[in-house]
């Protein structure tokens, strides 16, 4: 099993994973117009960009020594990988497939563009195109992986904040990781998305993330659960309504 993991403490907003990332799988730019976000000229991610570095200003508490009494937190995001994929389960055609690396893989010559994947994503991932209303999202580089290749964005990171391998060894890595943080005074380091015990909603994820502040700093949904998890919730709740419904009518029925 193969995946990603992103050391936020580590990136430098260069962009390079998006470049890199484009160029590799030949995706559209998403426009030249000035946003008004900051460094920021994606937005999001899209169909068109399978990385996203954001930049998020925060306040710092006062008296700190920043200037201007705020910090960047910057951070590549990406499609997660789930362990259990809501696209994969909410895709009526086989399109989405889990590849033998781990990875989900959207087949776009099978995708009939009919958009379940899209709500089915608790990380609002999967996106369509305008032109032919298909699906699409990161590969993990999957014709890079059948090569024996890093993925293109790991392998154009420059401070090693986008780390690509086994997942065994990159859980080892993250919670050393972790752990020389806090040793240096970072206590609010975490990882977020590092395995299902962490993340039961998703079963965990194949790129997960340390994190030094909430998720939904970063955009990200701080308990992400997959929509057919909570089917058996439902299910159950319809039928103590129903319950309740036949009751009620039983009353009415044989009330003088």
């Amino acid at each position: 099993m193969k995946g990603f993991f992103t050391d936020t403490t580590l990136c430098i907003g260069c962009k390079a994973c998006e470049v890199a990332c484009k160029q590799w799988n030949q995706l559209p730019d998403d426009g030249f117009s000035f946003t008004g976000l900051s460094y920021d000229n994606t937005g999001h991610l899209g169909s068109s960009t399978w990385r996203h570095v954001s930049f998020v200003e925060r306040p710092v508490p006062l008296g700190g020594t920043i200037a201007g009494n705020f910090s960047w937190l910057m951070m590549s995001d990406v499609c997660k990988h789930c362990a259990r994929a809501g696209c994969l389960e909410a895709c009526p055609t086989g399109s989405i497939v889990r590849t033998e690396f781990g990875s989900i893989y959207v087949q776009p010559d099978i995708c009939n563009g009919c958009g379940y994947c899209v709500s089915a994503c608790p990380f609002g991932v999967v996106d369509r195109r305008e032109d032919d209303g298909r699906a699409w999202k990161c590969t993990l580089c999957y014709d890079r992986l059948k090569a024996d290749l890093t993925p293109a964005c790991a392998k154009h990171c420059p401070t090693g904040s986008i780390q690509y391998g086994d997942l065994v060894e990159l859980r080892v890595k993250a919670r050393e990781r972790v752990e020389e943080l806090q040793a240096r005074g970072m206590r609010e380091a975490y990882l977020y998305g590092e395995d299902e015990q962490s993340q039961p909603g998703t079963g965990g994820l194949n790129a997960f993330f340390l994190l030094c502040d909430k998720p939904e700093k970063y955009n990200l949904p701080p308990d992400p659960v997959v929509p057919t998890k909570r089917s058996k919730r439902s299910w159950t709740s319809m039928g103590a309504a129903a319950v309740g419904l036949a009751a009620l009518v039983l009353a009415a029925v044989v009330t003088p």
